[in-house]
């Protein structure tokens, strides 16, 4: 598929940046993203209320992997909604996810305990991470296209890192409810009621959220459309492209890994590093702030350097520092050292973000821009991102140490620089200038 398939059309005239529809859209990715941390942070409790058992290990693998089946569910929901966006409109896809998303987050903040229903809470539980998975697999792709397709050519690293950005806030307010929970509540009450608080927040910010949906304009690009592909033309765009959307799920391995290594599973490895909770959501707090601050710089580099290159030189410094780092720390755990693994690979993980989701959008079939994007980002996450606080876990357990969780962010970022090595160089840079279509 040549570069020129994948153009975007830019918007007549020059326009001022504007935060209002960054605001508009980001606001529904961050809520996702902050559900999907508490389930994180709070994987032992809720293991402990849907699914108990007289091994804490299992049981937590148990909740870990109700986690990691929601991913499971995202490329269909990036084929399904995305499909509806490159149909009826981005506006129209992004409130659709926010509906699946808000369904899915209410089923798991509400359901009763096991010991209360039975078999049903953890079914239950089960079909709201399958539903917020499926909204989720379109959801980040769509917010992505829509910053891609209002963004100056030359700006578009710089927009769509608002993407990224957003998640960072849900990581930083994630981080400050837990710290409160844990100096506001005892282990019992946490244990009984005081994880699902946080839920229950995200449920209640839902109405305003559609309300900020409802008043989003449509793309000029997507408006200016004379003809929008059928369902048929969308999966017939994705399979002939099927080169450039393998590309991208391989783009996408050091990303969805180190995200939710740093972040979601961060909470249970300071657990196994016997560190103690405060430190880990202090630590998650800053992890926020490095990359918030790191990729905005860095999207401001990748706008006016070869993105080949910079991930390239990203990936490597990744894959090379990260087993070395994790058995530094893992030797000797202390809080100094914890802290210095989650903010290095907050760098790498911004540095990498800045330059891997505008190439990504580029770089995928025209016809299908939201499903392209969304089918390969949601495939890389439900296999590598979504199981990766089950995988580090098992192989903490399986190997006797904590070391193991470096081998696998560098398994991550390598299957990343093989990707990045097979862009074409010229087509990347130029795609920085091209209008997308």
């Amino acid at each position: 598929m040549s570069n020129a398939a994948a153009i975007i059309e830019q918007p007549t005239g020059q326009k001022k940046f504007s935060m209002k529809p960054i605001i508009q859209v980001g606001a529904g990715n961050a809520l996702e993203i902050y559900d999907f941390m508490i389930y994180g942070y709070y994987a032992r409790y809720i293991a402990q209320t849907y699914f108990p058992s007289d091994n804490e290990h299992v049981s937590l693998m148990l909740s870990l992997m109700t986690f990691a089946f929601g991913f499971l569910a995202r490329p269909v929901g990036a084929i399904v909604i995305g499909s509806y966006t490159d149909r009826h409109g981005r506006r129209a896809g992004l409130i659709l996810a926010l509906a699946m998303m808000s369904l899915g987050i209410i089923a798991v903040a509400c359901t009763p305990s096991y010991a209360s229903i039975g078999i049903a809470a953890p079914l239950i539980v089960l079909l709201g991470r399958l539903l917020q998975g499926f909204s989720a697999g379109a959801e980040l792709g769509g917010v992505v296209v829509y910053l891609a397709e209002i963004a100056q050519p030359n700006r578009r690293s710089f927009y769509t890192c608002f993407q990224v950005c957003s998640q960072q806030f849900a990581v930083m307010a994630a981080s400050i409810a837990g710290i409160l929970l844990l100096y506001s509540l005892s282990p019992s009450e946490m244990s009984a009621w005081g994880w699902r608080l946080p839920l229950l927040f995200g449920c209640a910010v839902i109405p305003v959220l559609f309300w900020l949906r409802a008043s989003l304009a449509e793309t000029e690009v997507f408006a200016r459309k004379k003809k929008t592909p059928s369902l048929g033309e969308i999966c017939s765009s994705l399979v002939t492209g099927w080169r450039v959307i393998l590309r991208c799920m391989g783009l996408s391995a050091m990303a969805v890994v180190t995200s939710q290594a740093i972040t979601t599973y961060a909470p249970t490895f300071i657990k196994s590093l016997k560190l103690g909770d405060v430190v880990g959501f202090v630590t998650l707090f800053f992890v926020g702030v490095t990359i918030l601050g790191s990729l905005l710089l860095a999207s401001l580099i990748a706008d006016r350097v070869n993105r080949r290159s910079m991930l390239i030189v990203v990936t490597t410094t990744a894959m090379v520092t990260a087993y070395p780092l994790l058995s530094w720390l893992a030797a000797d755990p202390t809080i100094v050292k914890f802290v210095v693994f989650e903010l290095w690979f907050s760098v790498m993980y911004a540095s990498y973000s800045a330059a891997q989701v505008p190439t990504m959008v580029e770089t995928v079939p025209a016809q299908s821009r939201t499903s392209g994007y969304s089918f390969a980002q949601a495939v890389a996450a439900a296999v590598l991102g979504g199981f990766t606080p089950a995988i580090a876990t098992w192989l903490n357990h399986a190997f006797d140490s904590n070391a193991m969780v470096g081998l696998w962010l560098a398994i991550a970022a390598g299957i990343s620089l093989i990707s990045a090595l097979t862009l074409d160089g010229r087509a990347v840079r130029e795609g920085q200038a091209a209008p997308l279509h």
